[in-house]
């Protein structure tokens, strides 16, 4: 059995390029992803396992959303619940680089905890909405439900667009020749749309209002990304065609 500190290093050398990642997932959630697939290397665990364990934690802490008491304490294990989940999703695909199990399975699964994630996680603030808040009317009902549609669509239409252009590449259509580096400031302005910065929301679960507010500015600001991704990814697909 290799050493920790070799596995580690080798995880470091087996990570996706950092272009299009937000500065959470790049220097937060993939370093503490890389520890814990070294830890699930040790342990002789499988990617599809890893990314199970990933689920559990993900799925308990949305529980948690729907069934407990909001308070400052159901806060934080909710958040601590879902931060370990999100770093548990990014060890599963770097244990499977570093040993090469990886396949269209493990992709498959991780795609579909991926999915039931963004539909459990506005459904829990709904139903929490519905049991637990003093809402000051049954309109913020409407806001986990818009914040849904709008999660939904961006992986999915994100998912189109990987799959379109993985299958034009196949064919013969290579699009645009080169890549521009990782940026910094795209980086930084991606941080609104980044997982991990969303589930810091539910620190604020103490706070109704607070809480109301943080989620209202996220779907919100959730909502023009998808506006801005849509039309980014149509041009990306339409400028296919000419390759």
């Amino acid at each position: 059995m290799e050493r920790t500190s070799t596995v580690l290093r080798e995880l470091r050398g087996a990570q996706k390029p950092a272009k299009g990642v937000s500065l959470y997932s790049r220097y937060v959630n993939r370093p503490a992803g890389r520890i814990l697939a070294a830890a699930a290397f040790r342990l002789r665990m499988t990617p599809n396992q890893v990314t199970l364990v990933s689920a559990a934690f993900t799925f308990a802490a949305l529980a948690g959303v729907a069934l407990a008491r909001p308070g400052p304490w159901t806060g934080v294990l909710v958040y601590l619940g879902l931060a370990v989940g999100f770093a548990l999703d990014s060890a599963d695909g770097q244990l499977a680089r570093l040993t090469g199990r990886g396949g269209p399975d493990g992709e498959w699964l991780d795609h579909v905890v991926d999915c039931a994630k963004m539909i459990l996680v506005h459904t829990a603030v709904l139903i929490s909405f519905h049991r637990g808040f003093a809402l000051p009317s049954d309109g913020w009902l409407l806001l986990p439900l818009g914040f849904l549609f709008v999660a939904v669509l961006t992986f999915c239409a994100g998912l189109l667009r990987e799959q379109l252009g993985r299958a034009a590449a196949r064919g013969g259509s290579k699009g645009p020749h080169g890549s521009a580096p990782a940026s910094r400031l795209r980086a930084v302005a991606l941080l609104p749309a980044d997982y991990g910065v969303f589930c810091l929301v539910f620190l604020l679960l103490g706070d109704e209002t607070a809480f109301r507010t943080g989620y209202a500015v996220l779907a919100a600001v959730h909502a023009v990304f998808l506006a801005l991704f849509l039309g980014k990814w149509f041009r990306e697909l339409r400028a296919l065609r000419a390759y």
